[in-house]
C-alpha cells in the first residue's frame, strides 16, 4: 500500500485471478507441500539494480518463479541438486523490461477503418494475444495497456496470469473520456457512432465520477484519461485541453479513492497542467511541457512517459502513407517533431521518466526503439534502463516484486550478447527471455 498525492491509500491494482487464489489461500495452505522448482542461472555479467553497476560472473538462483539468491563466482550444478542450470557467462544479464503504454488489441495502418466494422470480438482477443507474445518475446515482461476493449484485454489479462496464454504481465485500463474528445469514437456515420460509444465516456464532474467508478467495478487496474486532444482523433478538434478542470479533479479523487492510479494523455501545455494539478500519476506525450508542467511534475512525484517512437512512427507515416486524414498528417507533422524538444527539456529538469512505447501506433515487438530515441535525446544508457525497470515498477505500484533482481522479487530476466550500457541498440536483438521463472526465449 502506498499513499498517492491527497493522502489517500493506493493499492497495487490486483485482477480477477489474483482475487481468486487469494480466496484459495486457507486451501494452499493445507496442501501438502510441493518439491521447489530450482533454476540456476549462469551470468558474465549482471545487473542487479538498474541505475547501478552491474556485476561480473554471478550466479542467479531461481525457486519457483522468484529469485532466492544472487551468489558471486559460477556455483556448480550439484550445489543445488537437480536444478537447471543455464548457461548466460556471455551475455549481460538484467531485469525484464517494462512498457508503460502499449496498446496491444491493434497496430495502426490503412486498413483500421474496415478492421472496426469487419472484425469480431473474438478476433480481435487472439489477436491481442498473438502482440502480446511478439511484445514478450522482445523482452517487455510487463506492460500497461492503455486503450482498449475492456473485457478483451482484462480476458488476455488474466489469461495470461494463468498460464493459458504467452504474454507480458498486463496491468489494464479503463479509459474515461468526454464527448466528442479523444478516446471517443469518430470517423464514422452517427448510428454506427452510437454503437460504438463506450459506457464511460462522460460530461461534468458527477458524470465522470460515474464513469471512473464503472471502469473500475468491471475491472480496470488503472484509469486512462484523456485531458486534451489526440494526433490519430479523426477530427479537427486539436490537441488543447478538452476535459474540464472539475472532470479531471473527480476522476482523480474517484479513482484514488478506489486504489486506482491515473494516467493522462496529455500533449498540449494546458491540458498537461490542468492534469497535474488534478493529480494524476502519469503524463502520456507530455509533447508541450512548459515550466510550469516540470514544476509540477516534480512537487507530485508524477512520471512523463514520452513515447517518442509514436511521434517519430506518426512523422514518419504522415510523409509517406496515404491512408491518414488530412486532420491527423496535420497534427503528426506538428507534434511528432516537437515531443523530441519537449522530451530533452523535461528529462534536463529531473522530472522522473517512466519509459513507454505507445506501441499499437507502432509495430509491437519494435518497443526497443523507444530505447535509441530517448539515448539520441541525450539520455544515458543507464538512465533509460532504470526508466524500464525500476521507474516503471514505482509508477505501477509493483517495486516490492518487479524492476530489480533482488532477492524474492519476481524471475523476470532477459538478456543480450552485449551490454547495453555501452550499446543501446543491444536491446533490438534479446537473446533470452524468462518471466515469473519460465523461460520463454534462449536463442542458446
Amino acid at each position: 500500500m502506498k499513499n498517492n498525492n491527497n493522502g489517500a491509500a493506493t493499492l497495487r491494482p490486483l485482477s480477477k485471478s489474483s482475487l481468486l487464489l487469494a480466496g484459495l489461500t486457507t486451501l494452499a495452505l493445507a496442501a501438502p507441500a510441493m518439491a521447489a522448482n530450482i533454476t540456476v542461472i549462469h551470468a558474465g555479467e549482471l545487473l542487479v539494480t538498474p541505475g547501478n553497476k552491474p556485476l561480473k560472473q554471478q550466479t542467479l538462483v531461481i525457486e519457483n518463479g522468484t529469485i532466492k539468491d544472487v551468489k558471486s563466482g559460477y556455483l556448480a550444478a550439484k550445489t543445488f541438486g537437480d536444478a537447471q542450470v543455464i548457461d548466460l557467462k556471455k551475455h549481460f544479464v538484467m531485469p525484464g523490461l517494462m512498457d508503460m503504454h502499449v496498446h496491444l488489441q491493434g497496430e495502426l495502418g490503412p486498413k483500421n477503418d474496415s478492421e472496426k466494422l469487419r472484425m469480431s470480438d473474438a478476433e480481435i482477443a487472439i489477436r491481442s494475444a498473438y502482440f502480446a507474445k511478439k511484445t514478450l518475446m522482445a523482452g517487455f515482461t510487463t506492460v500497461r495497456d492503455l486503450g482498449a476493449k475492456p473485457e478483451q484485454i482484462y480476458a488476455l489479462r488474466d489469461g495470461i496470469e494463468r498460464g493459458w496464454v504467452d504474454g507480458p504481465r498486463i496491468i489494464a485500463s479503463g479509459g474515461v473520456s468526454v464527448t466528442g474528445g479523444h478516446g471517443d469514437v469518430d470517423g464514422m456515420s452517427p448510428d454506427l457512432l452510437d454503437k460504438y460509444t463506450s459506457k464511460t465516456i462522460c460530461d461534468g464532474p458527477y458524470d465522470c465520477r460515474s464513469a471512473t467508478r464503472r471502469a473500475i467495478k468491471f475491472g480496470a487496474d488503472v484509469i486512462k484519461i484523456t485531458s486534451t486532444g489526440g494526433v490519430l482523433s479523426d477530427t479537427n478538434t486539436g490537441t488543447g485541453q478538452q476535459m474540464a478542470d472539475d472532470e479531471l479533479k473527480e476522476i482523480v479523487d474517484t479513482a484514488h479513492g478506489l486504489g486506482r492510479k491515473v494516467a493522462s494523455h496529455a500533449h498540449a501545455t494546458q491540458g498537461i497542467n490542468a492534469a497535474l494539478r488534478a493529480g494524476v500519476d502519469s503524463i502520456e506525450h507530455g509533447s508541450y511541457a512548459d515550466k510550469e508542467s516540470i514544476k509540477l511534475l516534480k512537487k507530485n512525484g508524477a512520471y512523463l512517459v514520452p513515447t517518442l517512437l509514436a511521434g517519430d512512427t506518426v512523422v514518419k507515416m504522415a510523409a509517406t502513407s496515404d491512408f491518414m486524414s488530412e486532420d491527423i498528417k496535420a497534427k503528426a507533422k506538428r507534434v511528432g517533431f516537437d515531443m523530441t524538444d519537449n522530451f530533452k527539456a523535461v528529462h534536463k529538469a529531473g522530472v522522473k521518466i517512466a519509459y513507454g512505447t505507445d506501441s499499437g501506433v507502432s509495430q509491437h515487438g519494435t518497443n526497443a526503439r523507444e530505447a535509441v530515441l530517448m539515448h539520441q535525446a541525450g539520455m544515458s544508457n543507464s538512465d533509460i534502463l532504470k526508466s524500464a525497470t525500476v521507474n516503471g515498477a514505482d509508477l505501477i505500484g509493483m517495486s516490492d516484486e518487479l524492476g530489480t533482481l533482488e532477492i524474492g522479487k519476481f524471475a523476470d530476466i532477459i538478456a543480450t550478447d552485449m551490454s547495453p550500457l555501452e550499446d543501446i541498440k543491444a536491446l533490438l536483438d534479446v537473446d533470452f527471455v524468462m518471466k515469473g521463472g519460465k523461460v520463454y526465449k534462449n536463442k542458446d
